[in-house]
């Protein structure tokens, strides 16, 4: 089974586990597409589902499929599924390649339950070893940060590849991506998150649950 057709399985067994008339978090990437475009077929035959957007991406995906819109201020998602860049054998993840860390780990954090969608190569033995730390950070205090994360591992400025400059996020803000091999996940989220100017860094260390596909089979860990 081709990647392609993993991430198309792996939606529509996490949309089985969503009830008509629940709250969910919506995550942001290719995996969550086909979650979506399943919910928006059952809409179709008479079902109805609200959503807590991470992204403007998941905020599309949303009204294309006709998915009630609503936020943390209303409801508590009863579930939120999401994408990950990397997940440890722990089930630590590094989260953010699509640029919308922040809303991702305020929604997931918040919900009952996390789901985090994910094809067999996002399985990795330490973070760090595939994908950078993305860090959204105040534009203000962008070369700060730098040069503080810089005695941690190699920090980049997220470029834009459709734009002149760097990445702005749904925040108004820059993203810096750290390359650095994480030993302790829980410690470096929190020293990560403490240095001014940082508004939100990729690391996730809630308990969640993976939804893969293992020899063709859904697996759910």
């Amino acid at each position: 089974m081709n990647k392609e057709k993993q991430k198309e399985e792996i939606g529509k067994y996490a949309a089985q586990l969503i009830k008509d008339e629940e709250v969910i978090g919506l995550g942001t990437g290719s995996t969550v597409k086909y979650l979506a475009n399943a919910l928006g077929k059952r809409i179709e035959d008479g079902e109805k589902f609200y959503a807590v957007p991470t992204s403007y991406q998941s905020m599309q995906l949303c009204i294309n499929n006709k998915i009630n819109i609503v936020t943390l201020h209303e409801f508590t998602p009863e579930k939120a599924f999401d994408g990950a860049d990397e997940v440890d054998p722990s089930k630590n993840l590094i989260k953010g390649r699509g640029g919308a860390l922040t809303r991702e780990k305020i929604i997931g954090y918040s919900a009952k339950d996390f789901f985090v969608l994910i094809d067999d190569s996002k399985f990795v033995e330490q973070l760090g070893s595939k994908f950078p730390v993305p860090i959204e950070v105040l534009p203000l205090a962008y070369t700060s940060v730098i040069k503080r994360i810089s005695e941690i591992g190699n920090p980049i400025l997220r470029e834009a590849k459709a734009k002149d400059g760097p990445v702005i996020s749904d925040n108004g803000n820059f993203i810096i991506d750290l390359w650095v091999k994480i030993d302790n996940p829980k410690t470096r989220e929190v020293e990560l998150n403490n240095i001014p100017g940082t508004i939100e860094n990729g690391i996730f260390t809630r308990e969640c649950k993976t939804i893969s596909i293992v020899d063709d089979v859904i697996d759910v860990k």
